[in-house]
């Protein structure tokens, strides 16, 4: 994650996502060819307006629709920091703010961003004061992301180069995230689970916190889960595969265990990282959500 400076356009371009092309098998053009690989924006509508406002460049340099791409060329997206959007009136609860960033916690049920009305980023201006430091972004902007039906701490940055120091920290793998889950079935009391995802490397350590009798499903545990790399739905994925999904995954679980209209029980209640502005060790934790808990007394 860095920025760009384009002196005909006079403004930094802040990278969004970055994707390095592994294989690609004939002469493919670059409108073609990026079409589901970035996450924020997926339309071929939006991605061909984002290459024509020179916001998708390849090895660096501005991207153009009849460009052929090649293997391991790197495609990076950059943020559309000139477009205004509608600020979303969602209270949020912030547990951390300062001129520099913010750590807030996310409901269960919204995109963290995305080309929507109802997202979490949309909703930041609603939430959090803006910096006054001279690199403020003139939009907060969370540097990670959490699935829409996970909720907990999620990391937002201030400034540019609060923005860029979280990323690095990010990529370098030097920011620690713990996660908590209830599952169906039971688990050892500590573990490793190391399957690869779509053929990149996985692995997610887990230890049991709370194992529970259920008439329905047997036995439900809560285990804490710090996962070691960041491959989407990996989480979601390692459990399922180890045999105990998460209570509530429509998508990876057993649809007739679920129950209905609760939700998936995954939060983000941890996060350890060395502050931008201060470059100290910054910790944030939150409890076990009221409505795991709630949900376990009942089943008792």
């Amino acid at each position: 994650m860095y920025f760009i400076n384009f002196a005909e356009t006079n403004f930094f371009l802040t990278i969004s996502e970055k994707h390095i092309v592994r294989d690609v098998s004939g002469d493919i053009r670059l409108s073609d060819y990026i079409i589901g690989k970035f996450e924020t924006l997926k339309a071929r509508k939006g991605l061909k307006k984002a290459i024509l406002d020179g916001r998708v460049l390849i090895n660096g340099k501005k991207g153009y629709t009849a460009d052929y791409v090649r293997k391991n060329d790197v495609i990076e997206l950059c943020a559309d920091e000139s477009e205004i959007k509608k600020v979303f009136q969602l209270k949020i609860e912030v547990i951390f703010e300062d001129e520099f960033l913010a750590v807030i916690n996310k409901p269960a049920g919204f995109p963290v961003s995305g080309n929507y009305y109802k997202t979490i980023q949309n909703a930041l201006p609603f939430n959090l004061s803006p910096s006054t430091l001279p690199d403020a972004l003139a939009v907060a902007r969370p540097v990670h992301r959490l699935d829409n039906q996970t909720r907990g701490l999620l990391l937002v940055a201030k400034t540019r180069s609060s923005q860029l120091s979280l990323h690095k920290q990010f990529e370098e793998n030097q920011i620690q995230k713990k996660y908590c889950a209830v599952v169906i079935g039971t688990t050892e009391k500590q573990g490793i689970i190391i399957d690869d995802i779509e053929g990149k490397y996985a692995e997610t350590q887990y230890i049991k916190s709370g194992e529970y009798k259920s008439a329905k499903f047997g036995f439900l545990t809560v285990v804490d889960l710090f996962p070691k790399t960041g491959r989407t739905h990996q989480l979601r994925i390692h459990l399922a595969k180890n045999g105990t999904h998460i209570l509530g995954d429509k998508l990876y679980g057993n649809h007739e265990k679920n129950p209905k209209d609760k939700g998936l029980f995954l939060a983000a209640t941890g996060i350890r990282f060395m502050h931008p502005g201060t470059n100290l060790m910054t910790d944030f934790q939150l409890e076990l959500p009221e409505k795991f808990s709630n949900y376990l007394k009942r089943i008792k």
